[in-house]
């Protein structure tokens, strides 16, 4: 069973960076394609970015690159999310994820088979 624990969100102005944390159980960490998702209110949860199992692919949203750097480290069972020139539209719950299947770097939710409580992000105009 894998445990996710995200950490890192609060409040903050528009124009502002934060760092998202998710902490991973698992003697396995270093072989799962982990991800962040985001879900705003009265929206569906959407993808942000993903990464492979070593840190050496990276995909994230168009719209998001240059602005979110996805990260991990598998000497400590973590994986980050930088969020950087935040927007009020950034404001959302956000998701670290596992895919422990084995399966490829994907933006597609249903692919993902762990997932975290969710960490609120909320960014003031």
């Amino acid at each position: 069973q894998v445990q996710l624990v995200e950490s890192g969100g609060g409040l903050v102005q528009a124009g502002g960076s934060l760092r998202l944390s998710c902490a991973a159980s698992g003697r396995t960490f270093s072989s799962y394609i982990m991800g962040w998702f985001r879900q705003a209110p009265g929206k569906e949860r959407e993808f942000v970015a993903a990464i492979s199992w070593g840190g050496g692919s990276t995909y994230s949203t168009d719209s998001l690159k240059g602005r979110f750097t996805i990260s991990r480290d598998n000497a400590k069972n973590t994986v980050a999310l930088q969020m950087n020139s935040l927007k009020p539209e950034d404001t959302a719950v956000y998701y670290c994820a596992a895919d422990t299947t084995y399966g490829p770097l994907t933006l597609e939710k249903g692919a993902y088979d762990h997932w975290g409580q969710g960490t609120q992000v909320t960014v003031s105009s």
